[in-house]
């Protein structure tokens, strides 16, 4: 993630930290932080084992078995288009390998006949995600397994005693322009020793442990109404 979408990210969680201050149900609050253990299907919003989706920047290798004269080592470029010899520019920005392969076999159809392609990352972000917050040490880290938000804590330095670990807030991409949001009561899983509904983190994903209640919170943000929060200096 670049530091500009970081400044982005979490510039909303300011917004959020605003907002709820001047709320003082704390029914309605404590009712919306303890929903993410209701094992309610809403919640399950993560989605695990997802296949790697081209990024801007990304190397991709390109081989024709058949026809090794078309080899070739193309970027991802700022637009999302990659430029292959002799086919011209497609969009490969959020396609899986496999999308790639077969978006660069249709390009090839009139020059080709029944390409054998090959294709690889030679190059690529790796994936990752950030902590902020009430947290020993917030930064950015390597998402380099399977790792859950509470492992992600942990990573972290774990919570403080400042933190309120009741309402802690997973950020998470729905789109380019659009992050989803959700409320996950750690000290509840933790203290009943049941991590059934810890999630799984996705690259991207943005983990917030606040030091006040922030239940109350519009679940999309947009990616243009967010300011600074984190210290660039943190990544």
């Amino acid at each position: 993630m670049s530091r500009s979408n970081v400044g982005l990210l979490v510039s909303a969680i300011v917004m959020i930290c605003a907002f709820a201050a001047s709320q003082t149900n704390s029914a309605v609050t404590t009712e919306r932080a303890d929903s993410s253990l209701t094992g309610s299907p809403n919640v399950q919003f993560q989605q695990r084992d997802q296949r790697y989706r081209l990024r801007k920047s990304d190397v991709i290798d390109v081989k024709f078995k058949l026809s090794p004269e078309f080899d070739q080592t193309v970027t991802v470029q700022p637009d999302g288009f990659i430029t292959l010899d002799g086919a011209g520019d497609i969009k490969v920005e959020d396609k899986t390998v496999p999308e790639l392969k077969e978006a660069i076999r249709r390009a090839y159809q009139g020059i080709l006949h029944e390409p054998v392609i090959t294709v690889s990352l030679k190059d690529f972000n790796k994936p990752s995600f950030i902590v902020a917050g009430q947290v020993g040490h917030p930064g950015k880290y390597e998402l380099r397994s399977d790792t859950t938000l509470v492992e992600a804590l942990a990573i972290a330095g774990d919570i403080t005693t400042a933190a309120k670990h009741s309402q802690v807030v997973l950020f998470r991409h729905v789109s380019s322009e659009m992050f989803e949001a959700r409320v996950f009561n750690v000290k509840q899983m933790l203290g009943s020793r049941n991590l059934e509904e810890d999630p799984h983190l996705m690259p991207g994903d943005l983990v917030f442990v606040p030091q006040n209640k922030i239940s109350k919170m519009q679940r999309y943000l947009p990616t243009t109404n967010l300011g600074a929060y984190i210290s660039p200096t943190q990544f």
